[in-house]
């Protein structure tokens, strides 16, 4: 199982480092929301709504982005014979390490906090 989770985690910096350098719309959308404090990482792996006032475009752009997130951890746990949960979980980590500080990213108590 270590092995497999360690194959994961390899496959899953992979693919966070070509969604991170994907030059796109949304990322620079998705940046722009968590520079202004309204999307945060969560330690399951997706992006969360910090505010619930949020513009209806950011709620869009967090379900967009998570259903991609979702999609690739899926791909990524096929190809590992490892649980959908377990990658998300080591993305979450990954991802809420990556978060420079001063956005926000949710604790294990389930409250958002800034970096």
């Amino acid at each position: 199982m270590r092995h497999r989770i360690s194959t994961a985690a390899l496959a899953l910096a992979a693919a966070l480092l070509f969604l991170a350098a994907a030059p796109s719309a949304w990322a620079e959308e998705l940046d722009a929301a968590k520079a202004a404090g309204l999307v945060g990482e969560r330690p399951d792996g997706y992006l969360g709504l910090v505010s619930s006032n949020a513009p209806p475009a950011v709620k869009q752009l967090v379900e967009d982005v998570n259903a991609k997130r979702k999609a690739e951890y899926t791909r990524i746990a096929k190809q590992n014979g490892t649980a959908v949960d377990a990658v998300a979980a080591l993305a979450g980590e990954k991802l809420i390490e990556r978060t420079p500080p001063g956005q926000y990213v949710m604790g294990v108590d389930v409250r958002w906090v800034k970096k």
